[in-house]
């Protein structure tokens, strides 16, 4: 294949019309930012986007780093990056578990108040969106949500 020496002189390939997966991605983007923004006023401004990947639900707490990182589908190295800048920040903690050798990840009462603010921020999304949409297709959209999401995590453990 050529390629005209101009880019712009290429033609121009349309798009198809925007998925659901874009869509999805859209406003998961919108949901994030709303977090990140709350968490900041909060006063957790160490939190960052990253760290959703830890703070993400459900959240995992008294589990080992490497179960940790299989839940959340990272490998040990990174979920291992991520725990030694939570643990400075003084959002989770490593301790021993009860077989004595083998650390566990223990969310901190400092962490438990950054889900808190997570969980808030989130009802008041939800709240936002279904007076936005009404309650009646909020309750549609939250049902077909639950339907994908039993699906998606069948055969997950």
């Amino acid at each position: 294949m050529q390629y005209p020496a101009d880019a712009s002189a290429a033609p121009r390939r349309a798009l198809p019309p925007t998925t659901f997966g874009a869509l999805m991605r859209i406003t998961w983007q919108h949901v994030r930012l709303q977090l990140m923004s709350a968490i900041h006023e909060a006063g957790f401004t160490g939190f960052q986007e990253a760290h959703f990947a830890v703070f993400s639900y459900p959240l995992l707490d008294g589990v080992r780093p490497s179960e940790l990182a299989r839940r959340k589908n990272m490998s040990r190295q990174a979920m291992n990056y991520l725990l030694v800048q939570l643990e400075g920040l003084g959002y989770v903690e490593r301790r021993a578990g009860g077989d004595g050798d083998r650390r566990l990840v223990h969310v901190t009462p400092q962490g438990w108040a950054i889900a808190e603010v997570i969980f808030a921020r989130l009802e008041q999304l939800q709240a936002e969106w279904s007076q936005e949409v009404g309650p009646e297709r909020f309750e549609v959209f939250l049902g077909v949500l639950k339907d994908l999401a039993g699906k998606a995590g069948a055969g997950q453990s």
